[in-house]
Order: C-alpha cells, then sequence, then structure tokens
C-alpha cells in the first residue's frame, strides 16, 4: 500500500499531517457520532447505514486529497467476502474465549427471552462502533505508520494506542488496557495486514462485541451492552473470567488473540 512518494516526506512534515489526520478522523467521527442515534436504529436503520456510508466516504475522500489516491483498503469488490470473514473470525473467537471460562468452572450460563427488534437494534450499534474505531486505528494509525516504517513498528504502536483508549472506560485497569492492547489491537491490525482491507478487522470487531455481549450478556470493555440472549454469570478469579471489565481482561482471551495474530501474520508472510 506504500507509495515511494509517501516515504521520501520529510519527518515533520510526515508527523504534522499524521497528527492532522488522526485529529479530522477523530474529530469527524465524533461529531458524526453525535448527529445520529444508532439506539434506535431498527426504527430507522437507514441512519446506521447513513453514518457508515459517511464515515467511510470521508476516509476515502480524506485519502484521495492528501495522498493522492483513493483507498485500496476500502475494495467494495472485497467488500462482503472480507466482512464474512471478519464476522466469522470474530465470532469463533469469542466463543473459543466463553466456553474455555465455562469449562474452567469459572461461569454459569442461562438462557433469557429473544427480541429479534432488541438485537437488531444492538448488531447496528456495534457496526457503527466497528467502523469508527477500525478507520482510525487501522486506516490512519496503522497504515501511515507501516507505510513510514514497518509491520512491527506500527503493530505495536497502533496495539497499545487501541488498548489504552480504553482505559477511561468503566471497570477499566492497566492491565485490561494491556489485555486488549495484546488481544484486540495485534490482532486487527495483523487482520489488516493480512487482507490489506478494513472489512476483515470490521468484521472481527463487529461480531467479537455483539458475541461477547448480545449473545453472552458480558460486559463489552467494561460497558453493559443491553439485551442479551444469554447471562453469563463468572464466579471466578478475575485474570481466568476478566472481572467486571468482561472476558478482554481475562487471560483466556489474551492467549486466544495472540494465536489468532501469529495465524494471520504467518499467513500473510508465506504468501
Amino acid at each position: 500500500m506504500a507509495t515511494a512518494t509517501y516515504k521520501k516526506r520529510p519527518l515533520w512534515l510526515w508527523i504534522l499531517l499524521f497528527v492532522a489526520a488522526l485529529f479530522l478522523s477523530v474529530l469527524g467521527y465524533i461529531l458524526i457520532a453525535s448527529g445520529f442515534d444508532v439506539s434506535d436504529s431498527f426504527q430507522h436503520p437507514a441512519w446506521t447505514v447513513v453514518f457508515v456510508a459517511i464515515v467511510l466516504g470521508l476516509y476515502a475522500l480524506f485519502v484521495r486529497l492528501l495522498e493522492k489516491h483513493w483507498p485500496t483498503d476500502l475494495s467494495l469488490g472485497k467488500l462482503l467476502p472480507h466482512t464474512l470473514l471478519g464476522l466469522l473470525v470474530g465470532f469463533v473467537y469469542m466463543v473459543l474465549v466463553v466456553c474455555t471460562i465455562i469449562a474452567t468452572g469459572c461461569a454459569d450460563v442461562t438462557r433469557n427471552g429473544f427480541s429479534g427488534e432488541q438485537q437488531f437494534s444492538e448488531i447496528m450499534m456495534f457496526l457503527a462502533v466497528a467502523v469508527g474505531e477500525e478507520m482510525i486505528c487501522r486506516g490512519v494509525i496503522f497504515r501511515w505508520i507501516d507505510e513510514r516504517w514497518n509491520t512491527g513498528v506500527a503493530l505495536l504502536v497502533s496495539a497499545l494506542i487501541f488498548g489504552f483508549l480504553h482505559l477511561p472506560n468503566d471497570n477499566a485497569t492497566w492491565w485490561s488496557s494491556i489485555a486488549i492492547a495484546i488481544e484486540a489491537g495485534l490482532l486487527l491490525g495483523a487482520a489488516y495486514k493480512w487482507s490489506g482491507t478494513l472489512w476483515v478487522p470490521i468484521g472481527i470487531h463487529w461480531a467479537w462485541n455483539y458475541t461477547q455481549g448480545n449473545i453472552f450478556g458480558l460486559a463489552v470493555s467494561g460497558t453493559d451492552a443491553g439485551s442479551t440472549m444469554l447471562t453469563t454469570t463468572v464466579n471466578g478469579p478475575d485474570i481466568i473470567t476478566g472481572g467486571a471489565f468482561g472476558p478482554e481482561a481475562s487471560i483466556v482471551a489474551v492467549l486466544f488473540g495472540a494465536l489468532y495474530t501469529i495465524v494471520f501474520l504467518n499467513n500473510r508472510y508465506r504468501r
């Protein structure tokens, strides 16, 4: 994805443009999100679609104006297969994490009633979250650092930023932020590098949050996800269950996330 012209920019100019890109993408995401009530998306599903289209459209326009090319990581030809792959990876990942915690005897699951209307609302909300966060953390932070230096630096920096962006969340700790950096920041960066598109990390992020919160009824990064299909009651040590922050602060999630990261990177470099 890198170009020779892009790499030859003076460091001071690269830093200036990087900070500007990061600021504008975060500001744009916040301003757009403030104008949409994604929690009401079942009654108005088009609003979430419009929100996502505006966020991705502004990202594409920004890349075109600043970098003089259209973003290859928004390939429409790969939108469906890569998103579906990401959804599968995210779903399987969280099922493995929660089932492992249950198998250790540290959690019990009970069944709730199902509301299709409420579940659809939560699905649409997490779509908006995934698109916004992946656009910033992978589309801007990871990609720019990767193009200027290398993938190792991009993985480390983007993962740490992504992890510690969750530090202000309810029940967050330094450990939970480090855990997210390892299990999610590295994984999503590796998935982006492997696929060359934002669609795979968006799909992983989307399914990860929804499965964790609205299927299993666990906290998503310390936040109550709302309507759930199941209720999972944890009763073991926080290092295994993640405690009040949710399974993302579990060593189980860290280990599975690290494994997934290795698989993506191994396949990337074998190709």
